[in-house]
């Protein structure tokens, strides 16, 4: 019965919690709406960016290239922090250690290469792969 007591305990104190939260957030909004300035000009609903309104439509097509350097970007970010988080454990993990950080250092060497190869990283339009030119040879 002292586990079911402690265990409601701990729930009542969570959605006393919840509810703070709710109540604050409401309250944020609702003062807001109260103290907000409430004028409308000619330009009050478009949207800009650093103040200056914007041209054109919101739907942009962006290259592919856009997302690949955004993954790689990424991955290479995170390889880094990986790579630093051992070099700052270094003596704590021995050759072991070292050796686990060489295997990880050639995997990503692979990849990169293999990501070489098959041409993700050209940017330019010198070379022109078969899926490129959409031939089926």
């Amino acid at each position: 019965m002292d586990v079911l007591a402690a265990a409601t305990a701990d729930l009542w104190g969570f959605l006393v919690y919840a509810l703070a939260a709710v109540v604050t957030a409401a309250g944020m909004i609702a003062l807001s709406y109260v103290l907000g300035e409430r004028y409308s000009e000619r330009a009050t609903g478009e949207p800009y960016e650093s103040g200056v309104v914007s041209t054109g439509g919101a739907r942009l097509r962006f290259s592919v290239k856009y997302y690949l350097v955004a993954v790689f970007f990424v991955v290479f970010d995170l390889e880094s922090v990986y790579l630093f988080a051992w070099a700052v454990a270094g003596r704590e993990t021995g050759w072991t250690g070292y050796g686990a950080a060489l295997l990880f250092i050639a995997v990503l060497v692979v990849a990169l290469a293999y990501l070489w190869r098959v041409g993700a990283l050209d940017w330019g339009r010198g070379r022109a792969r078969h899926s490129d030119r959409g031939d089926a040879t």
